[in-house]
């Protein structure tokens, strides 16, 4: 199997679109701007799933599902909210099709037209909160804390695999609180949760802050984020948390009944991470010989590949090979026995080194006659040989040390490549030739924040939440700054 990736560091945008296909992760589809997700590609993301929802339930939130289609006039009630995404939404303005009278396949039936148009929703603030008004009249139904698992549509013009397309996958929180303190707090721990689930089961480092206010997600007062740094230098936003404040609740006259039987409006939060999860995965970690997955994510964690001639040698092989599958299996180790007679171990060898799998073991003739297993392990390509009893612990070490490798190099290389600019001249010439992370001084205006933007390209990408208060000058501007924040270019 030849994968001949083009190298990250000829064209990165190139070996990334070309490793996603390759690697059987994903396809664009006939409609333009939506993609297939493909088995392989899935998987990993069932996996995501997995693990986030049970962080979520752990927290104490539950699931539900809510339309796709919300009506025109929900997104018109929360301003800021419509305007953020006005430009962005798909509009269903009809729901009958009939045969054309000229014979041209089918037509829009002009008759069947909505009263209302229905918009195919881009996110679920405006027809949860207006459900949200049925659910809840007192104290004693808050918190309500609830999660869906769907799809959204964002109609975007220029798209990527993963990482931008016109619809997309992802799990949204909605909550409602008896108190503001409750609701910031719930806010902030989800960020901690998705920071969690990223350094823990992606290995992916992220740096925890806020978005500026032009940043913030469209209609909330404060938004938290986690943000990762690629492998091109470029930052990714991995996963926002949102305090909605009262916002939705007066948009939609949600009010409860507090303990002193006074009416109050509900205070809310969202928070979301998607299916660019997938692509910040693969930036992360992948090199130039295919996908690099952290144990904990990769579908199949070990693959067994035999060497043999003829069907005799592969019945011998088999014979040794499956109680270790079982073995395997039994400590919760996904594990694949290739014996596939239609390609040859080489091809083999290539096909899970570019699908990322994170331990592969071979056995040939040689192999059974010394009563060994050959390992290799995909971040360092190493290779070693085991004895026969040696196994099951090797491999478990592997899988432990290789999950942590992958993040104390993803780490290593965020902290290389996040600098510090004293000036606005420095400032750009770390942008043009570095990349990565700039932390430097702000003047809180988004007058500078745009300024800067439309020159360099480069934005606040957030205010870090472990910061020093720190007096200085903004670079831009001059004017007082209480503290750094970090920009870069991003995706």
């Amino acid at each position: 199997m030849s994968k001949k990736l083009t190298k990250r560091a000829e064209d990165y945008s190139k070996w990334y679109n070309e490793l996603v296909v390759k690697a059987d992760l994903a396809e664009n589809s006939g409609v333009r701007g939506c993609m297939v997700i493909k088995p392989y590609g899935y998987a990993i993301w069932e996996k995501m799933q997995a693990a986030l929802d049970q962080m979520f339930k752990d927290t104490g939130h539950q699931n539900v599902y809510f339309p796709l289609f919300i009506p025109k006039s929900y997104l018109s009630k929360e301003a800021s909210h419509v305007e953020g995404f006005a430009k962005e939404c798909a509009v269903v303005t009809h729901y009958r099709l009939k045969n054309d009278p000229d014979g041209e396949g089918i037509i829009v039936d002009e008759d069947a037209k909505l009263e209302e148009e229905l918009i195919v929703r881009p996110t679920s603030e405006t027809i949860i909160w207006d459900t949200y008004r049925r659910w809840i009249q007192s104290y004693r139904d808050l918190p309500l804390l609830l999660n869906q698992w769907a799809n959204v549509v964002r109609w975007e013009m220029r798209t990527r695999l993963f990482l931008r397309t016109a619809e997309f996958l992802w799990q949204e929180g909605h909550t409602a609180h008896a108190t503001r303190e409750e609701a910031y707090e719930e806010a902030e721990q989800m960020m901690r949760v998705y920071a969690e689930f990223a350094e823990k089961f992606m290995s992916v480092p992220v740096v925890r802050g806020l978005k500026s206010e032009s940043e913030r997600f469209a209609g909330a007062e404060e938004t938290f984020c986690i943000e990762a740094l690629m492998q091109d230098g470029k930052a990714l936003q991995a996963g926002t948390s949102h305090f909605l404040g009262q916002n939705f609740a007066k948009a939609f006259d949600v009010k409860f009944a507090n303990k002193e039987g006074k009416q109050d409006y509900v205070w809310a939060t969202s928070w979301g991470v998607s299916t660019r999860l997938m692509g910040a995965l693969i930036m992360t970690h992948s090199d130039d010989n295919g996908l690099v997955l952290p144990p904990l994510l990769a579908p199949i964690q070990v693959v067994i590949v035999p060497i043999y001639k003829g069907e005799e040698q592969l019945a011998q092989i088999a014979e040794k090979v499956l109680p270790l599958k079982e073995e395997l299996k039994a400590q919760g180790i996904s594990v694949k026995f290739d014996d596939r007679d239609t390609f040859k171990p080489g091809y083999k060898f290539n096909e899970y080194e570019l699908k990322g799998v994170p331990v592969r073991i071979a056995i040939g003739a040689r192999d059974l006659e010394a009563g060994t297993f050959e390992l290799a392990r995909r971040d360092t390509l190493q290779k070693w040989t085991v004895n026969a009893d040696q196994v099951i612990e090797a491999v478990q070490t592997t899988l432990k040390e290789m999950q942590q490798n992958l993040f104390d190099q993803a780490l290593e290389f965020q902290t290389q490549n996040t600098r510090e600019a004293n000036s606005y001249e420095e400032f750009k010439s770390l942008i043009e030739t570095h990349g990565g992370f700039v932390s430097a001084h702000w003047d809180g205006t988004t007058d500078t924040e745009d300024r800067i933007k439309e020159e360099t390209k480069a934005t606040i990408r957030c205010i870090p939440l472990n910061q020093k208060t720190e007096d200085g000058q903004c670079i831009y501007s001059g004017n007082p700054s209480k503290g750094r924040v970090l920009f870069a270019k991003a995706y």
